[in-house]
């Protein structure tokens, strides 16, 4: 495997986690429960993609993706604190729609920068960027 698709799979570890952690710290604040499912449900895909992106290194025996104290503590600060005053389905979901949309320009940036790889990460890494677009207008319809 070549350091460039190391570099994708391990961004699409990144992204996923990042969604996991995210979503596993707001589901205590949801209190709709068609929009707790829809979220689950987007955690599960999450899953997914992260344990192929994981495969795929392991496979390789490249170093995995792995998240510091500080990041994990620092998204959850940030989570905490967006949510403090106000915890509506409409404000959640739109904090959800901003992780999207950064989570997909960081692959596309990943993705540029990282023309000459095989068909595999960029595929993932693809897949991973359609749903959240799915994401996105999935949760639109809770704003």
């Amino acid at each position: 495997m070549k350091s460039q698709e190391a570099l994708i799979y391990r961004e699409i570890q990144k992204n996923a986690e990042n969604a996991i952690k995210t979503i596993d710290t707001l589901s205590g604040k949801v209190y709709d429960d068609d929009f707790a499912l829809q979220i689950s449900r987007q955690s599960l895909k999450y899953s997914e993609i992260h344990n192929e992106a994981s495969r795929q290194l392991l496979e390789a025996k490249a170093e995995p993706y792995q998240s510091t104290a500080l990041s994990d503590a620092l998204l959850k600060t940030g989570i905490h604190y967006n949510t403090m005053l106000n915890t509506s389905t409409g404000h959640i979901a739109e904090m959800m729609i901003r992780g999207n949309n950064n989570g997909i320009l960081e692959l596309e940036k990943v993705l540029k920068h990282n023309e000459n790889v095989g068909a595999k990460p960029v595929a993932l890494a693809q897949q991973l960027i359609d749903f959240e677009e799915r994401n996105i207008e999935c949760l639109k319809g809770y704003l």
